[in-house]
């Protein structure tokens, strides 16, 4: 096997995304689980006659919705994992279906930062690099803004003098 073979070799990333992540994550299962608890909720009270079709669903939906509310952000904290260097953009995400990508740096396009009203809370953002892949971009979410700010410095800096088609 070659030297170049081996740089962009399928490999768990070396980061951490940052630790506020899952204080992220969990208010996204929160706000989610509001909207279906609660629209269960309000149903089961307004609509007595319906109740014996409305419980099994508002149990399992208030089971569901704990379960990503204490279980599943400390499970995507221990797997989500980022790394850059001067070849590649290396990501693992998932937590059932687990995936590693690698975007090697001469077929980035654009290189994008951007952050919702939850994670500007916490001070994080999501790193986008696009490239002609048709598995779509590689998206690091959960980094502190000014990591991520400066990984997309980096990488537009790092993919504007290496050499390649981007295609």
């Amino acid at each position: 096997m070659t030297r170049t073979r081996r740089e962009f070799r399928l490999r768990p990333p070396r980061h951490r995304v940052h630790r506020r992540a899952i204080a992220w994550w969990t208010l996204q299962a929160v706000v989610s689980g509001v909207f279906i608890v609660g629209g269960l909720t309000a149903a089961y009270l307004l609509f007595p006659v319906a109740r014996p079709w409305l419980a099994p669903p508002l149990w399992l939906m208030a089971f569901v919705t704990a379960v990503e509310v204490l279980v599943v952000p400390l499970w995507r904290y221990r797997v989500h994992r980022w790394e850059t260097t001067d070849k590649a953009v290396y990501a693992a995400t998932g937590w059932f279906v687990r995936e590693w990508r690698v975007a090697p740096i001469s077929r980035i396009q654009t290189v994008d930062t951007e952050a919702g009203p939850l994670q500007q809370l916490l001070g994080l953002a999501t790193v986008t690099v696009t490239t002609a892949s048709a598995q779509g971009p590689v998206r690091i979410a959960g980094l502190a803004k000014p990591t991520a700010v400066r990984v997309a410095e980096q990488l537009t800096e790092i993919a504007q003098v290496t050499e390649g088609d981007a295609t």
